[in-house]
């Protein structure tokens, strides 16, 4: 049970290809967006579709995959556990940002043609 204490998997599409990063102990980083998408039929009986966005960060050989086979508009999913961190931004003022750390992706879809 210990396990599902923060625990996130989602399902969408990459918004851009990931940007990816090599940090100082040799060990790469990949941050990338997903998007997912949610429908429903407002009170007036008329479809919709929100778009929600989701910040993701993936480590080590998670990372390498994600910069070898992930393009923009890429099917996805994504399982791990949300972190958030603060930073200062250019202006000095604090930030916090809330991410899901990759612990298993997944390709969906066939095989891209050449």
């Amino acid at each position: 049970m210990n396990a599902l204490k923060n625990r996130v998997q989602l399902i969408g599409n990459l918004g851009n290809a990931p940007e990816v990063k090599t940090v100082t102990n040799g060990k790469k980083m990949a941050r990338f967006s997903v998007a997912t998408n949610e429908n429903y039929r407002n009170a007036k009986g008329e479809k919709v579709t929100e778009t929600h966005w989701h910040n993701v960060v993936a480590w080590g050989k998670t990372a390498e995959i994600a910069e070898k086979y992930l393009t923009k508009g890429k099917e996805v999913v994504v399982e791990g556990k949300l972190i958030t961190r603060s930073y200062n931004d250019k202006d000095g003022n604090k930030r916090s940002i809330t991410e899901v750390e990759v612990n298993e992706l997944l390709m969906m879809g066939g095989k891209e043609k050449n």
